[in-house]
């Protein structure tokens, strides 16, 4: 293994592998460092989906998207913290970036339904903003397949992979209800069962997983080294200049220079709990938080920046994308994260405090539903939330990690993941929940629900609410009352899905020091950087879509000056 590189890029997420792909791609030697055994990052565990206004697929979709709509949108979304010259630069770079990976690499997207999760906000569209990850057979990484992150547990079906904005999970639902989609969902189950017995995982990936295994193929193929299982420990400087990293791997302490710039790219900070603790409302009051992120993502690049002289801003109101979750007890002792992607959207499930109030529109987005959660819990004993349904839900949709009908539902009883009460008064017993509070709502509740109405909280009232909730169910695909016991509730605390709040840089990616000046060789991206939304999570995608394209900037920024360097030290020096 060679010791010096143009660039060294630490993490082996979306971010980090676009810029490393785009500053190999313009002649850069380049090596990608990461800390766990296996690559992906946080990205191999997410949606896959970006964020990407006015790419060439969203086009076909919305002709008539525009530059001043988004614009105009992300200044609405991002009020006080619109950062001119980067959202410019997103605009401008977004669709050139998806253009130039798939042109130029194993990168493939395909369009999504998606709206924007704030459609009727000044600029917002109801289509053609969100791309996603086409799936990839990950036996196209050969022996390096193993070495892929797996999917998040608590989001597969055995192993098996699905995504919101595809048939598949339509196919699920109504399999016991549809023929075709029986067939269906048998035909995904035995190709998937004897992709288990060969390979003892999913080799048909999609979301997170196809794009953290087309970026990792992209990378390799062009002979850039992912070194896994190598933790960086510390940035090497020289004056003023970082000039490369030590490692702590398995081989003992390894030295890397690099001579055009170092990139961090660790995935933010989610799981550091110093940080945290003053970053998080909740962890500020001493309450519970539970992330879905990787473990390591405990954030390694802004402490080492701040050692040579970087700047982690605390500044955004929400400083994380927010996801509500539960706690899942796989048995020994094994525990799991379920993030609540879909069920809050379901008609005849609402999201009730411990006084038994609802406190929020559940179908808004996961974000908005986790801020609202903050709001709501200030002065209460924990921030948390019961999602509460009855039998006639649970058994067509299922309630957070537990599987709709025929799913047998009797362990998640017996383990007390799923409460259950044969009234709402006993479920409110049961799950610790004010049980007056709970009756008084589901009754105003169901007075409304019975004709498909939220004065309340007006659920379904965006192209957005309706876009995850069930079609079939009329006149409003967001709401139906409860009234069939016995009742059932999980518990919800809350989690995130990456930080907001980052190292404060150049649009470019340099790291800046308090006076404003970039650190030399010195880069962030990802969710190492402070996000361009502002601590806000405006659609779907809005982290991968930013992280790539500042990804693919800063790499293009990092070859553009080493460019400018030979031609330089070529040009005849003047007597």
């Amino acid at each position: 293994m060679k010791a010096e590189y143009d660039l060294v890029v630490v993490g082996s997420g979306a971010a980090g592998l676009s810029c490393a792909i785009t500053a190999k791609k313009r002649g850069l030697d380049v090596l990608v460092l990461e800390k766990e055994p296996v690559f992906g990052g946080t990205t191999a565990l997410s949606g896959g989906v970006l964020w990407i206004p006015l790419s060439h697929h969203g086009r076909k979709q919305n002709p008539s998207d525009s530059v001043d709509a988004v614009r105009t949108f992300m200044r609405s979304e991002t009020g006080r913290f619109y950062d001119e010259a980067a959202v410019e630069a997103f605009i401008a770079k977004g669709p050139e970036m998806v253009a130039f990976f798939e042109r130029e690499t194993e990168m493939k997207f395909v369009p999504t339904l998606y709206p924007d999760y704030h459609p009727d906000a000044p600029g917002g569209a109801d289509v053609g903003r969100s791309i996603l990850a086409a799936p990839f057979d990950i036996r196209g990484l050969g022996k390096d397949m193993s070495r892929l992150k797996p999917p998040l547990k608590t989001i597969t079906f055995i192993g098996m992979m699905f995504n919101s904005s595809n048939a598949d999970l339509k196919h699920f639902f109504r399999a016991t209800k549809s023929l075709t989609s029986f067939l269906y969902v048998a035909k995904r189950l035995a190709s998937h069962v004897v992709e288990l017995a060969r390979y003892r995982r999913a080799v048909q990936v999609t979301s997170g997983n196809a794009l953290a295994a087309r970026l990792a193929k992209s990378a390799l193929d062009l002979g850039i080294p992912i070194l896994t299982s190598s933790p960086v420990g510390k940035l090497m400087e020289e004056g003023d200049r970082v000039v490369g990293v030590q490692v702590a791997g398995a081989e003992g302490q390894q030295t890397f220079r690099a001579r055009r710039g170092v990139v961090l790219a660790t995935g933010g900070f989610p799981h550091d709990d110093k940080r945290i603790a003053q970053a998080y409302p909740h962890r500020r009051r001493g309450h519970e938080h539970l992330s879905p992120t990787p473990r390591s993502n405990t954030g390694d690049g802004c402490n080492m920046a701040e050692q040579v002289g970087g700047v982690v801003d605390i500044r955004f109101q929400e400083p994380a994308a927010w996801m509500p979750v539960t706690k899942v007890d796989f048995g020994g002792g094994e525990i799991g994260v379920f993030p609540h992607l879909l069920d809050r959207y379901k008609p005849g499930v609402i999201g009730v405090l411990a006084d038994g109030r609802r406190f929020t529109n559940e179908s808004n987005s996961y974000h908005d539903v986790g801020a609202a959660l903050h709001r709501a819990c200030e002065g209460m004993r924990e921030t948390a939330m019961w999602l509460v349904c009855d039998k006639s839900a649970l058994a067509k949709y299922g309630l957070g990690y537990v599987k709709p009908a025929p799913m047998p539902i009797g362990r998640f009883v017996r383990n007390g993941y799923l409460l259950k009460g044969n009234s709402l008064a006993e479920l409110a017993c049961n799950a610790g929940i004010d049980p007056a509070g709970l009756e008084h709502t589901v009754r105003e509740y169901n007075d409304h629900a019975v004709r498909g109405e939220d004065p309340a909280f007006g659920r379904g009232s965006s192209s957005f609410n309706r876009y995850l909730a069930d079609p079939d169910h009329q006149p409003n695909p967001c709401v139906a009352p409860i009234t069939q016991g016995p009742f059932y509730a999980v518990k919800v605390l809350m989690g995130d899905l990456g930080t907001f709040d980052g190292l404060r840089t150049s649009v470019v990616g340099e790291v800046l020091r308090r006076d404003g000046m970039p650190i030399a060789g010195l880069y962030a991206v990802g969710n190492d950087r402070a996000s361009v939304m502002g601590g806000n999570y405006p659609g779907a995608g809005i982290t991968h879509g930013p992280n790539m394209t500042f990804g693919y900037l800063t790499g293009n920024h990092i070859a553009d000056q080493a460019s400018a360097g030979r031609t330089q030290s070529r040009r005849p020096s003047v007597s």
